[in-house]
């Protein structure tokens, strides 16, 4: 196999754990990131310590590469569609434009991918708000289009909210309001989708948080029916067809309690409850994100072994020393510099059988 060159944007650990997978096969990786300390930096063969704004580095930056994906949302869409004029970027821009914006990407899965969400309402006045809530009549999920992760940037309303004060404090006026669901458990599904169309998907898994951040996955979920995984699975395919996506999709589903599963949101690159694959399957998501995306056959998905994923999140970090010797235990250090609370440091994969 001709030797690559992977262009990588974002240099975080999702940025970092690409370009270790990549180095499997040969492949060099160049990694974008405005931050010095970006722990892709570490593993990489070069480094562009750029701002995305900056046109004449993107130019450069892909103009010596192959193709590029990207680690995270986040990035300004005028960059990524500017990177398309000089090499392939996977998923495409016009992916990235619906995962980016709350409300584009409901209106997709709905009226484009005809599959089930919460209900919405796209709130851009404060009259929009206060006639949602109503509409609503119920316990709602006040969010930010833009910019929010973690639980960051949304707010829960129950029934005697204070409107004007979640109005202040929301501090933005491109908002989407989402009815509250209570579900029985989060699912999430990974699935890559190569330049040929072929599909490939990952066990459906079960996601526990603690804070709004992921804690655990468990891979497979555990006592989940046929007909739920063949309905996870016929959800992914249909939005990553009608994406025409060529890489990775990540998509969160809640369960609920009449076997039903609603589209919660998507990602078009590799996903916290995805990192179970480094240990636990035949190709993990990370490589397949290489394979799809530099047109290489995609991998198998078929799992080796159940796995629990740990997150380390803050000092989290140091338990890595009480199962460095453990043989049931697989231990990713992401190699931040600097412990914060709330900050994703490494993780844990934990052997069930």
């Amino acid at each position: 196999m001709k030797n690559k060159t992977l262009g990588i944007i974002g240099g975080g650990q999702l940025g970092r754990m690409t370009a270790l997978a990549a180095a499997k096969f040969g492949i060099e990786c160049h990694v974008f990131d405005p931050d010095s300390n970006a722990p892709a930096f570490q593993v990489c063969s070069k480094s562009f310590i750029k701002k995305y704004e900056d046109m004449a580095a993107i130019k450069e930056f892909a103009s010596g590469v192959d193709a590029i994906l990207y680690e995270f949302e986040n990035i300004p869409l005028k960059s990524a569609q500017y990177i398309e004029k000089f090499c392939l970027l996977r998923p495409s821009s016009f992916i990235l434009s619906v995962s980016q914006d709350r409300l584009v990407e409901k209106n997709f899965l709905l009226n484009k991918a005809k599959v089930k969400t919460a209900k919405f309402y796209e709130c851009s006045t404060y009259e929009d708000l206060e006639n949602s809530y109503h509409s609503i009549n119920g316990i709602s999920v006040l969010k930010t289009r833009r910019f929010g992760y973690d639980g960051k940037g949304q707010i829960k309303l129950n029934n005697d909210a204070d409107l004007g004060e979640v109005w202040k404090v929301i501090g933005s006026n491109e908002l989407i309001l989402e009815e509250f669901i209570p579900f029985k458990r989060e699912l999430s599904i990974i699935v890559a989708r190569d330049y040929n169309g072929k599909i490939e998907s990952y066990d459906v898994v079960e996601n526990k948080h603690k804070n709004h951040i992921l804690d655990q996955t468990i891979a497979p979920a555990p006592n989940i029916s046929k007909d739920i995984i063949n309905l996870a699975k016929t959800i992914a395919v249909k939005i990553a067809t009608e994406l025409n996506l060529i890489g990775l999709l990540a998509i969160e589903l809640f369960e609920l309690d009449d076997g039903e599963l609603l589209v919660n949101e998507i990602a078009p690159r590799p996903h916290n409850s995805g990192h179970w694959t480094m240990d636990g399957c035949v190709t993990d998501q990370f490589e397949q994100a290489v394979r799809a995306t530099l047109g290489i056959e995609l991998g198998s998905t078929d799992r080796l072994f159940n796995i629990t994923m740990q997150n380390l999140i803050g000092d989290d970090i140091f338990l890595i020393k009480k199962y460095m010797n453990d043989p049931k235990a697989r231990v990713h250090n992401y190699g931040k510099k600097e412990v914060r609370a709330g900050r994703k440091m490494g993780h844990i994969n934990h052997i069930i059988s």
